[in-house]
């Protein structure tokens, strides 16, 4: 078999394999070869090459200029010499003239050989990229390889991803072949692949884990409305429910706990409040503080603000430790929380 066989053999088998289109990598062969061309002849604008399909044999041709006198041998063709291909040429019209380049056919070969292997490399990156790209903003299992410095290298299966410290929950540490569970903010295509950005600390990988954990967040049933985070310590998500016999908070907990303590694993301990949404602001955040008991609630939609009155034995735990349950609360809800306890509300 001559080597122009064995190339589209070897294209078609490609095509097969890969599902490269067999015509692309052609295209890209041809185009390559009269980049070849041109640094052997200079300018050669006017050069065209052409492989054959079935066969593989590659022509080349340089469309010449019929003219009464040559100035430019490369670009002209003399009515004489035209005429020795064709009578009816006149001074004026293009003849394709084939070429033989020097060492053409190993530099064919070698050429076919290096496009080949740059598209196949783009079409797997291509490939890579649209995978990963469809996964964006949802969760993935990895397995961590290794600590760059502060950052930890882990693999997702088909491509790698770089865990910034940025992303890190603060004291989480992890050993290699560990499995952990991660977000895809962001999938980029590069020229050595896609990059995928991934993260431990985002609100969102909460979200994803209830929807693994818990049917009825999948189906729907239950709706996840707000999400409030301080990855490594506590999260609050308000939950409700599209079917009045079913319990939100219910179904996320799950029987003794069973699903909410899943997904507290998942997270290395991090406390999970689950609380009832409700589109009365005031019933809202009230809800919010829990496990704090709220006396009274004063809503201003306006201002986005409330004012809240809480037993005086209750105002540290409605507080939190560094503020971070009223925190928290003000996240979830989108307002503005003060909070006072009783005696200094009501100043007894």
């Amino acid at each position: 078999m001559n080597e122009g066989k064995e190339l589209i053999k070897a294209l078609d088998d490609i095509e097969k394999e890969k599902g490269i289109s067999k015509d692309i990598l052609l295209e890209a062969i041809e185009n390559s070869l009269v980049a070849a061309c041109k640094n052997e002849y200079g300018k050669a604008d006017n050069i065209r090459v052409t492989m054959n399909r079935e066969t593989g044999e590659v022509k080349v041709f340089a469309d010449k200029t019929v003219v009464e006198e040559v100035e430019d041998p490369e670009m002209e063709i003399s009515v004489a010499d035209a005429r020795l291909k064709n009578k009816f040429y006149d001074p004026g019209d293009i003849v394709h003239v084939e070429i033989v380049p020097k060492n053409f056919g190993r530099i064919a070969a070698q050429k076919a050989k290096q496009v080949v292997v740059q598209k196949i490399r783009e079409e797997e990156r291509k490939s890579l990229y649209n995978e990963y790209y469809g996964r964006e903003k949802d969760i993935v299992t990895g397995v961590v390889q290794r600590y760059n410095g502060k950052n930890i290298s882990v693999n997702l299966g088909k491509v790698d991803a770089v865990l910034t410290e940025n992303e890190q929950v603060k004291g989480e540490v992890f050993k290699p072949t560990d499995r952990i569970k991660l977000y895809i903010v962001e999938v980029k295509n590069t020229t050595k692949g896609p990059k995928v950005t991934v993260s431990r600390t985002h609100p969102e990988l909460v979200k994803r884990l209830f929807e693994a954990e818990v049917t009825e967040v999948r189906d729907g049933t239950v709706e996840i409305k707000s999400i409030a985070r301080e990855a490594g310590s506590r999260t609050k998500i308000a939950v409700s429910s599209n079917n009045p016999n079913v319990d939100p908070v219910g179904a996320c907990v799950g029987m003794n706990g069973a699903r909410v303590n899943a997904i507290v694993d998942e997270l290395r301990g991090e406390k999970i409040d689950i609380i009832n949404w409700s589109e009365d602001p005031a019933v809202l955040i009230e809800n919010a503080l829990s496990p704090a008991k709220v006396v009274s609630v004063d809503v201003d939609p306006e201002e986005k603000s409330a004012a809240v009155v809480v037993p005086d034995y209750q105002l540290s735990l409605a507080i939190g430790k560094e503020g971070q349950n009223a925190r928290l609360a003000a996240k979830l809800t989108g307002y503005k929380i003060d909070i006072k306890s009783e005696s200094q509300a009501y100043g007894y």
